[in-house]
């Protein structure tokens, strides 16, 4: 999900776990530990957008990750705060970073990449998430005070980034993006589908909760309801998006069917900002059945599907090269290809539809990528091309949340 979530969701977490004894320390840590994987998006800094496409929600969203760096991260803080072993924390920062860039190193190398491009990335993306415990580190060398009563074990740090770290490729294996848990042993994206990538019911009331408890004293014990509040309404918010899930795939199922369409497999999403709209994916031999449902709508049934043309066809020849394997895998084959007005092919990941209830033109498609030739390759990259009124589009997916 977007970072202001995962921010959130890292803070409470940390906050659970330590915030007795370390005080506001377990609400930063946790906030940096829940941002941590998102910083591999640095990769595309250093790599071709192939390459930054496939490292993305991989390594840094897996369990492997959410295991490996907890024990490097908690070792390292714990000796920050200890004012004995403090003076050991520069060579104690060297061998910690040098574990994170090896497992970093070691999920790059076995993506779909160049070795130079791989080593690259797990460099950039290893000094991303090394930079905050270097500030915080530079920070206490500095004031060079006993900091006895804000510390706790190996084990209490440990145990906050696991939840801290683990809690993001959880929440992330929600939405359509998807993650691949299961690096670096296995490439399989992880998508529930059943929350938008971004959604305010989710975060806005769970962010008010922890703010709230951010300024009360550690001791408290309102702070500690009021953080588990946050956690516990969020999560009653997520059990809602399930129910909604179920609920729209049943309604989709009987509608494909009294429309007579025929289709291989289904997929359903909520749309953006919300859990209210709804659009599902039914894959056929030679074309793509899109339709939208909304909770609010008066018949419990999809009134209308758009056929969409695969056009795989314009590929041929073409299949087996790099970009669109990684393009065919990341979209788990929902993609459709269309020849755009300049000439050059476009391939959309169906996934995520469009913003506005129709994919009537090449700009409405939300996630796409245009392909070009390279060396004899194809490659691609994304376009960030919007409608050409976003006004009217964004105007027109709020009706049909209402329902209208």
């Amino acid at each position: 999900m977007d970072s202001i979530t995962q921010l959130t969701l890292g803070a409470a977490v940390g906050e659970a776990v330590l915030g007795r004894k370390v005080g506001n320390r377990a609400m930063l840590w946790g906030a940096i530990g829940g941002t941590l994987p998102d910083l591999d998006v640095f990769s595309h800094l250093v790599s071709d957008p192939m390459s930054g496409l496939a490292f993305h929600r991989a390594i840094t969203h897996s369990f492997t990750y959410a295991v490996v760096t907890p024990l490097l991260l908690g070792w390292l803080i714990s000796r920050l705060y200890d004012p004995v072993m403090r003076k050991h924390w520069w060579r104690d920062f060297g061998l910690a970073g040098a574990g994170l860039l090896t497992l970093l190193a070691i999920g790059a190398l076995v993506m779909p990449m160049p070795d130079t491009t791989a080593l690259k990335i797990a460099l950039t993306v290893g000094g991303a998430m090394l930079f905050f415990p270097l500030v915080v580190g530079l920070r206490e060398q500095i004031r060079n005070r006993p900091s006895t009563n804000d510390n706790t074990s190996w084990k209490g740090w440990t145990w906050l980034f696991f939840w801290a770290i683990l809690t993001h490729p959880l929440l992330d294996a929600c939405t359509t993006y998807g993650t691949q848990l299961f690096q670096p042993f296995a490439s399989t994206r992880v998508s529930l589908n059943n929350i938008s990538v971004a959604d305010p019911l989710y975060t806005l009331p769970f962010l008010l909760f922890v703010l709230a408890a951010l300024f009360m004293t550690r001791k408290s014990s309102r702070r500690r309801i009021i953080n588990w509040l946050g956690i516990g309404l969020s999560s009653a918010y997520m059990l809602f998006t399930f129910y909604n899930k179920w609920r729209v795939d049943q309604i989709f199922e009987k509608s494909l069917h009294e429309h007579g369409i025929t289709y291989n497999r289904m997929m359903t999403m909520p749309t953006i900002l919300n859990n209210i709209l709804w659009q599902g994916v039914a894959e056929g031999d030679t074309a793509y059945y899109r339709g939208m449902y909304s909770l609010l709508d008066t018949q419990p049934r999809v009134l209308e599907f758009d056929t969409i043309p695969k056009g795989h066809n314009l590929l041929a020849g073409h299949e087996g090269d790099r970009a669109m394997k990684i393009i065919a895998w990341f979209s788990d084959g929902y993609y459709n290809v269309l020849r755009r007005k300049d000439g050059a092919l476009q391939i959309n990941d169906l996934r995520f539809g469009g913003i506005s209830d129709k994919l009537n033109d090449e700009s409405d498609y939300v996630f796409k990528f245009i392909v070009e030739e390279k060396e004899g390759a194809w490659d691609a990259h994304e376009s960030r091309e919007t409608p050409p009124d976003m006004k009217k589009a964004w105007q027109e997916l709020w009706r049909r949340v209402r329902g209208i």
